[in-house]
């Protein structure tokens, strides 16, 4: 299994048994982050790229993944998620790096998956 596969699987799996719940604030709290990503003021595609960067700096590996995945299937290129990941390092310093790790080899997965 892919390390994409993987990921989404228990996502998916995860916020199913999360909803499943029926807990009003826990479904508020999802739907407004599905809102807060739509398209507004600004594209879907800026949206990711701040989530993308922000996660980096927070050190969210599973958010980092998931806004690659969002930034995918957007068509977001190499080269600009490459500068994301500089203004997230530069802005979170070092401690960001072993993300930065993480993060490319989500992508090249992303990308040989094609």
């Amino acid at each position: 299994m892919s390390i994409i596969q993987e990921f989404n699987d228990y996502r998916a799996r995860m916020n199913e048994k999360i909803l499943d719940e029926n807990n009003t604030v826990l479904k508020r709290l999802f739907n407004l982050d599905t809102n807060a990503f739509a398209e507004g003021a600004l594209d879907k595609k800026s949206k990711e790229l701040i989530g993308l960067s922000t996660s980096m700096v927070l050190r969210c590996d599973d958010c980092v993944k998931y806004h690659l995945g969002k930034c995918h299937e957007l068509g977001i290129t190499t080269p600009e998620i490459f500068e994301v990941f500089s203004i997230a390092n530069l802005i979170g310093g070092t401690i960001v790096i072993p993300h930065l790790r993480r993060a490319v080899e989500f992508w090249e997965a992303l990308q040989n998956e094609q």
